[in-house]
């Protein structure tokens, strides 16, 4: 499996606005261009990808909107594997291994849980990430006020 989204072939950029609806557009988004790259449906990477986005969407929508007004998704994909980035400029940045280990602190800021225990969608996020033989990985940026978080999945 590839593990440097630069080195695969296929890219798509998309910006929205960080309001529920753009949940639904990364999602339609991700299905259409997995076609255009030739990657059917029905492939059993497919359906916990797009579930594994739409939690990513959906968290930096509810907790990064107020100092990220919009969220971007990069996708990204070769020949076998497919990978997506979702970027947005909230300064969390949340510990995903934690969130399946049990060890994080659910924060409740950026992390999708607001319990206080790590577990909830992130955690569901690592467990299929991590079931599917996946990697996940939070990148900040450089002047630390946002962050990617960058699954990479085998097809």
């Amino acid at each position: 499996m590839s593990t440097q989204q630069e080195a695969l072939p296929h890219r798509h950029v998309l910006t929205l606005d960080a309001v529920p609806a753009a949940v639904r557009v990364a999602r339609a988004t991700a299905e259409q261009t997995l076609v255009e790259w030739g990657v059917g449906l029905r492939h059993p990477t497919v359906g916990p990808a797009l579930l594994i986005l739409s939690e990513l969407v959906t968290n930096s929508v509810r907790h990064a909107a107020a100092l990220s007004p919009q969220v971007t998704v990069i996708y990204a994909a070769g020949r076998d594997c497919f990978a997506f980035g979702v970027h947005d400029r909230h300064p969390y940045q949340p510990l995903l291994y934690a969130s399946v280990t049990g060890t994080g602190t659910g924060t409740g800021t950026g992390t999708g849980t607001g319990t206080g225990t790590g577990n909830g969608g992130l955690g569901t996020v690592m467990e299929l990430v991590l079931g599917l033989g996946g990697t996940a990985v939070t990148r900040g940026d450089a002047d630390g006020s946002g962050k990617t978080i960058w699954i990479t999945l085998p097809l």
